[in-house]
């Protein structure tokens, strides 16, 4: 049965194979140092009888959206035949994740002379952003071996996901954040949730790397993307593209680039699909960073993703801000594999299509926003055809970081030189509140002037 739990542990870098729970705290490999991915052994190789019925398990996942079991309810467990990842589905701690809209685009769909553009808009989940996808299926581990203490260094919504998950599984949450580099939406969402908040004077990367030495030393779980298990609900989403096109696939998938795990996790889970006989090819996956925060770029463009250096990163769309990505790796290979691509937009690019995100109603984080932006420079430069599909994938709601939306608005989010260039877009797009008298004409003035 593929609900058994009869996963491994295989490092990306030098090939070991472990059992689960053999990874060390920090989830490297004792061997090379490089990361782990989950896997499942033979389910490539099954033939006959012995392979996954593809009509079967479609059916079953359809009809578990009308179930009345709790565990149906989740995006992320609705799909559990694919993560055998636990003993026991009785240890599974939900918030009802996943199921996230996929709505289309006609206005940027019009605008870039593209037939079809989707946004998967997993800001749509119970905390407001793809992370809990992850974090149901890598704090539920936590919970069945016996964790008291989860940890994760934090740009924001890794911390607001799994400050909810702790609590509602009763256990103890660590959270380490780099000092004024935060949206508060988003802090205050751990503290909410009441989580162990340390701001440090560092950077994100700094963050993680002392959070790294203290779980060597305590019986702490960690919970960033270097936990495999992590990526393991985050490939859901792939699941529910699929599903949502009747098990066909998109032309091109867009990622924003941050740590880098996400990109790295769908691309696993369409690549599982392919191999269970769900669908028959991958899409394109491009992975889209902020320009002050793109080593994954410079990667590309110095030696083809083979090694990587460190930035410094700076960027407002504060959920991307780091500048040494744990995942790159695995990023490159979905890259490779997919055909795909690796671009990075600047500060202007990034306000505008997340403005022009709203005005197809969908309020996002601006680090979802780089996905438009990104979709913008691949068509100009004809990387993308008129007849595709193309599905963005938002990764945050707006709300994760109100400020930024009411800056744009009031005109003091970019500086002279971040937006030369671009003002004429940029006034196109703005909506500040205007202040009027309180009668009739002066409403309908200013209603006329909008026009």
């Amino acid at each position: 049965m593929m609900s058994e739990n009869l996963h491994q542990l295989h490092c990306i870098g030098c090939g070991a194979r472990i059992g689960g729970t053999e990874a060390g705290p920090d989830f490297r490999c004792a061997t090379c140092g490089e990361l782990f991915e989950v896997e499942y052994p033979g389910w490539g190789e099954r033939k006959g009888p012995d392979r996954p019925n593809a009509g079967a398990l479609k059916w079953l996942w359809r009809e578990r959206r009308a179930s009345h079991e709790e565990i149906d309810h989740s995006g992320v467990w609705r799909f559990r035949e694919l993560l055998p990842i636990l003993s026991s589905f009785g240890n599974v701690v939900s918030l009802r994740e996943g199921n996230t809209p996929l709505y289309h685009l006609p206005r940027a769909a019009k605008r870039l002379g593209i037939d079809q553009i989707f946004a998967k808009h997993q800001g749509m989940n119970p905390t407001g952003s793809f992370k809990d996808t992850g974090m149901t299926a890598a704090l539920s581990v936590a919970k069945e071996r016996g964790f008291e203490w989860v940890a994760c260094a934090s740009t924001g919504n890794t911390s607001a996901a799994m400050a909810a998950y702790a609590a509602r599984a009763g256990l103890r949450c660590l959270v380490l954040i780099p000092e004024g580099k935060i949206a508060w939406g988003k802090l205050a969402q751990a503290m909410d949730y009441g989580a162990v908040t340390c701001q440090l004077n560092t950077d994100f990367d700094g963050c993680l790397s002392l959070l790294t030495k203290i779980v060597k030393h305590a019986p702490i779980y960690l919970l960033n993307s270097v936990n495999p298990y992590r990526l393991e609900g985050q490939k859901t989403p792939a699941f529910e593209i699929a599903e949502a096109l009747d098990w066909n696939v998109p032309d091109h998938l867009i990622v924003p680039g941050g740590n880098l795990g996400n990109s790295s996790a769908l691309g696993k889970g369409f690549r599982e699909m392919k191999e269970l006989g769900l669908i028959a090819r991958m899409p394109r996956i491009s992975v889209v960073q902020a320009e002050g925060a793109n080593p994954l770029v410079r990667s590309f463009a110095a030696n083809n993703g083979t090694a990587l250096e460190p930035v410094a990163a700076n960027t407002r769309a504060t959920a991307i801000r780091i500048g040494n990505p744990a995942s790159w790796r695995k990023a490159v290979r979905v890259i490779q594999e997919t055909g795909g691509h690796c671009l990075d937009v600047n500060e202007a690019e990034i306000a505008i299509a997340k403005a022009e995100m709203g005005s197809e109603g969908l309020g996002c984080e601006p680090a979802s926003a780089v996905t438009l932006a990104g979709l913008k420079k691949l068509r100009a430069q004809g990387v993308v055809g008129s007849g595709e599909t193309v599905v963005l994938l938002l990764t945050g709601h707006t709300l994760k970081d109100a400020d930024y939306t009411i800056d744009f608005h009031k005109g003091t989010l970019l500086g002279g030189e971040e937006s030369k260039g671009f003002e004429p877009e940029i006034a196109r797009l703005r909506r500040n509140a205007v202040v009027v008298d309180a009668n009739e004409a002066a409403v309908l003035a200013a209603m006329k002037g909008t026009a």
